[in-house]
């Protein structure tokens, strides 16, 4: 690759992107340390660094994920064979887990890998993103397919979504299910064949059901889940019990106020949250530095999601068009879901919040997903202001070479 073309690509990247992803990755490391300084030592029995060092290696790690799906071509994950392996590796690592995966918190979602933790339902985020987005670009020039090979992406992620629910895990497997409907309501499917599908599909699920209720209705509603719709409803009446968290979250939203209390000056954090540094760091964000904390992150989440739609406005290719469509809705529907937990306009769910939360399966998920993100962005905006005047791109044109785009 010659200067002047690596001169162009490096024009071309999205840097106001990556600098708010930065940004938010940086805050969340310090947001972290503060709100998990005194649960470490007081609960957990360890130094009071301790979540802040495993976060800032996660985020190293994240980092190199980031850079690598940054530099790579995003058309070779629409390659015939990854799209096969994705396809079949995420049932499978999803029944896995459900034999030898590790417990917590009432839910086998974890297989435990030496010193870490690895969510498989993490990487089904991504992994049916890439194989939507795939499978519908393709489709999309093979607009003679019968409907029934059009509508199995659809079954499929029902299926990944069944999965990951009897986990139990209902949070994320509303999120992936909410992903998929973004990416299906974009990939051009006639709305008269989906409304038909989903008919279709709530006539077999009033069959079922019914007869699956025996079986799985305790597991549905169990006390602990029922705990937290009543918990939603009426937080105050629960205080002392499925309502604490929440009712300790309002606290210190209104103790924060507008300028907060400041940095590491949090109350809630001392106990009375006991989630502080993964579900509810919104609400410590909220307490020690107030509305302009919210703001600021809010902000700049809310400008990942639009900058990644507009890429996907301005994309020329359907599978990349897809992907950004994927990744934005990820962002923003995770968001929305741990924000509405933690201000009680939707139940909790124990979803963590993108980038900021301590976590390190999605921290790296989120990198991940978002170096994809600003390579199809570089690439979109290269061809946009070079095409005409350049030859072909040379990345783009080895991988044409060896069939590894559409």
């Amino acid at each position: 690759m010659d200067k002047q073309l690596m001169k162009k690509i490096i024009k071309s990247y999205d840097y106001p992107l990556i600098i708010a992803i930065f940004m938010l990755s940086a805050f969340g490391l310090i947001m972290v340390y503060s709100s998990s300084m005194v649960s470490a030592v007081i609960r957990f029995g360890v130094s009071s660094d301790y979540f802040y060092q495993r976060q800032k290696i996660w985020l190293i790690i994240a980092m190199i994920g980031f850079f690598f799906a940054l530099i790579v071509p995003y058309k070779i994950w629409a390659n015939k064979k990854i799209v096969q392996f994705i396809f079949f590796l995420m049932p499978v690592i999803l029944i896995a887990v459900a034999f030898v995966g590790h417990t917590a918190n009432n839910a086998t979602s974890w297989f435990q890998l030496g010193f870490f933790n690895l969510q498989p339902a993490e990487l089904a985020k991504l992994g049916l993103i890439i194989y939507l987005a795939a499978v519908f670009a393709n489709k999309q020039k093979r607009l003679s397919q019968p409907a029934r090979a059009k509508v199995f992406p659809i079954y499929y992620t029902l299926f990944i979504c069944f999965l990951i629910a009897i986990q139990p895990d209902f949070g994320t497997a509303t999120i992936v299910l909410l992903i998929a409907a973004c990416l299906i309501l974009s990939s051009g499917l006639s709305f008269r064949l989906l409304w038909k599908q989903l008919l279709f599909f709530m006539m077999i699920m009033a069959v079922v059901f019914p007869l699956l209720f025996p079986f799985i209705g305790d597991e549905i509603f169990s006390k602990e889940r029922m705990s937290r719709i009543y918990s939603f409803l009426d937080p105050f009446k629960y205080a002392d019990d499925e309502g604490f968290q929440l009712v300790n979250s309002y606290i210190a939203i209104g103790l924060g106020g507008i300028k907060g209390l400041g940095l590491g000056k949090s109350i809630q954090k001392y106990g009375y949250l006991p989630e502080s540094h993964t579900d509810f760091i919104m609400s410590i964000i909220a307490e020690e530095l107030g509305l302009f904390g919210v703001t600021f992150v809010l902000g700049l989440l809310a400008f990942i999601v639009l900058r990644g739609l507009w890429i996907a406005r301005k994309c020329n290719d359907a599978f990349g068009s897809l992907i950004a469509v994927g990744v934005s809705a990820m962002i923003g529907i995770q968001t929305f879901i741990n924000v509405g937990g933690v201000t009680g306009l939707i139940p909790i769910t124990g979803v963590p919040l993108p980038l900021v939360s301590y976590g390190g399966s999605s921290l790296v998920l989120f990198m991940i997903s978002l170096g994809v993100l600003v390579n199809v962005s570089m690439f979109t905006k290269y061809e946009a202001k070079y095409k005409e005047n350049a030859k072909p791109m040379n990345p783009t044109k080895k991988l044409q070479k060896r069939g590894l785009t559409f």
